[in-house]
């Protein structure tokens, strides 16, 4: 995808860390759909293991912990359709978009940077 191609939004949220081990990622996602939930055009980054958030089949974690598979299915109810993932990340997982709960689009290095500028705010988690 070329950087012209990506969208411009008021809050960018980048997830970096895996859907189990800690709560990083769960915030990360409730406060995506907080913004949105006050209007807010929000886009969702996967990046470094927070690709793996997208892998089709997750469930609970070890103890308990709550997977995220719901959450996402939501997304969409609160108009968060603007997903990405870092095609890098992807490759060094040894994943494809294919294995993926939800259709993201892979990027590039240059096309995060312009994704990243075109946010007023970017949440990182």
């Amino acid at each position: 995808m070329q950087a012209a191609n990506v969208p411009d939004g008021d809050v960018l949220v980048i997830l970096r860390h895996p859907p189990h081990g800690s709560s990083w990622l769960r915030e990360g996602l409730d406060a995506a759909l907080v913004a949105a939930a006050f209007g807010q055009a929000v886009s969702l980054l996967f990046q470094g293991d927070g690709v793996l958030a997208l892998l089709k089949g997750q469930g609970q974690g070890p103890l308990g912990q709550k997977g995220t598979s719901a959450t996402l299915d939501m997304l969409a109810m609160y108009d968060i359709e603007s997903l990405f993932l870092d095609a890098t990340s992807l490759a060094r997982l040894g994943l494809s978009t294919d294995s993926l709960q939800l259709p993201a689009i892979p990027l590039e290095p240059p096309s995060i940077a312009a994704l990243i500028a075109g946010h007023r705010l970017v949440l990182t988690f």
